[in-house]
């Protein structure tokens, strides 16, 4: 099975953790190499920095300060002092242009049509239309172009991951085995609790349909360094804990995370943004999705740290449900998979045509339109044509992709895939990594209970190394880039 299209990054972030909680933790790298110096004059020329070839104005980092300062207003919060604001609005600036002028580098680009189809795609996923989330957005008092610039920046960053995970980081069998040991032993000598027992079945209406759900969260995280002993993660969890005691006892959670977060977004207290809850990870959507506004999570884990979250604001989806009773002290991992495992399964082939500044999504499509001829009309066969012309590495198997489960591969891939018979070709379409063309062998429902408990493996020790990997990367092209701090001179 070809990693190029496995979504193995997918469920961290997207993340996944999605895009919050890799955030979140990304920031803890860069926090670092905020310039410390003193605030200089404003530069006469209006320049702030200089990153590279490229230039931030001083009033961007104005624009970015009034933007936080507005946030802040909007949720009744004091902001913290304006050299402070400068510096996290400058340095959060810098950090975009160096991920952009790397991701320009790489041939990455988002387009208009890129956000459209993100868009369409959460609305699809909540049974909703595009009006309606747009509707959803603006009822919160948000504006769509920002949240369409939102989209951009989350995808851009997506693929970021998507790429560089994908050429650097890979699982071994023998680590999946070592890690499904320690969980077995685990399990055996009584050290993870059983799970709970199901709940009864309580008849329910049929319900009705409903908007698709809309937060606004704020968090606050302290994260836990990769490969940290069992004192490190005890320690930054009584931290957390702590101040989930002040929390109760009624102090500010916008406050508390200016003190304590350590995600990028603590000088904005914590907050987060406004997303469909398809575009916040699994793991917040879990602790936030029953909560009212002002109301806030217990303490909760994720690979990268330890988090809370307050709702600031929700519209759509169907009426929160009662708060639950309160949690245990520790966070509840996700269990194993137990028992049968039924999959259906659709045995796939592709030709890959990879964009980039050479290759333009028009000749992309054109050459695979010329491949998909040779085949349906010429009669030449799907694998002699993408041993030739595909570009995966999966070309010299004739395109072969195996057999493959539902999940594992990009959306717009695996939903062309699935509206495809056994024998068929798709038309040319578009993924992340490119264009391709699909050939669907045959399909089959397998019990593949062994294979989901080695794939969970997989993912959480993927999902353990990808933060930290892309931190790493992303201070590494700090360090190797050019950068003039005309604000904050040294």
């Amino acid at each position: 099975m070809m990693f190029c299209l496995r979504k193995f990054f997918r469920g961290l972030i997207p993340l996944i953790l999605g895009a919050a909680v890799v955030a979140s933790a990304h920031g803890q790298g860069l926090r670092s190499a905020a310039p410390q110096g003193q605030r200089a004059t404003t530069p006469v020329d209006g320049i702030a920095a200089v990153v590279n070839k490229d230039v931030i104005t001083v009033k961007e980092v104005e624009n970015q300060v009034a933007k936080i300062e507005s946030e802040l207003r909007a949720q009744r919060i004091a902001p913290p002092a304006r050299e402070k604001l400068e510096r996290q609005a400058l340095e959060t600036l810098i950090t975009e242009k160096v991920i952009e002028q790397e991701a320009k580098q790489m041939g990455i680009e988002i387009r208009d049509r890129d956000i459209d189809e993100a868009i369409a795609s959460v609305a699809r996923r909540n049974n909703a239309t595009v009006a309606q989330v747009q509707a959803q957005i603006r009822a919160m008092g948000l504006n769509w172009n920002e949240y369409r610039q939102s989209m951009a920046q989350q995808l851009l960053f997506d693929r970021m991951r998507i790429a560089l995970a994908e050429q650097t980081i890979r699982v071994t069998d023998s680590e999946v085995d070592a890690f499904l040991k320690e969980q077995a032993a685990r399990k055996a000598s009584g050290l993870e609790p059983p799970p709970p027992p199901p709940p009864k079945p309580v008849p329910r209406p049929k319900p009705q349909p409903a908007p698709p759900l809309v937060l606004q969260l704020s968090q606050i995280f302290l994260s836990v360094p990769e490969n940290a002993g069992p004192e490190k993660v005890t320690e930054v969890r009584k931290r957390i804990d702590d101040v989930r005691a002040r929390l109760r006892k009624g102090e500010s959670f916008e406050d508390l995370a200016i003190q304590f977060s350590e995600g990028p977004e603590a000088v904005r207290g914590g907050e987060l943004g406004v997303r469909p809850a398809s575009g916040w990870p699994e793991l917040f959507v879990q602790n936030a999705r029953s909560l009212q506004p002002g109301q806030i999570s217990r303490v909760f884990q994720s690979p990268a740290g330890f988090h809370i979250l307050k709702v600031i604001r929700r519209a759509g989806g169907q009426a929160p449900k009662p708060p639950p009773p309160p949690p245990p002290p520790e966070p509840r991992r996700a269990e194993l998979p137990d028992g049968p495992v039924m999959v259906d399964q659709t045995k796939a082939s592709h030709i890959l045509i990879k964009t980039s500044p050479a290759m333009s999504d028009d000749a992309a499509r054109q050459r695979l339109e010329n491949a998909r001829s040779r085949i349906v009309q010429g009669g030449e066969s799907f694998a002699d044509v993408a041993r030739v012309v595909s570009e995966d590495a999966s070309a010299p198997q004739g395109g072969e992709l195996g057999w493959v489960n539902p999940g594992e591969t990009v959306p717009s891939f695996e939903e062309a895939m699935n509206k495809l018979s056994p024998g068929e070709i798709s038309e040319p379409i578009k993924s992340p990594f490119g264009w391709h063309i699909i050939l669907v062998e045959e399909r089959r429902t397998q019990d593949m209970a062994d294979q989901a408990r080695r794939n969970y493996a997989r993912q959480m020790l993927f999902e353990r190394r990808a933060g930290a990997h892309f931190d790493a990367w992303l201070q590494q092209m700090r360090n190797q880039a050019y950068i003039d701090n005309r604000l904050f001179r040294q």
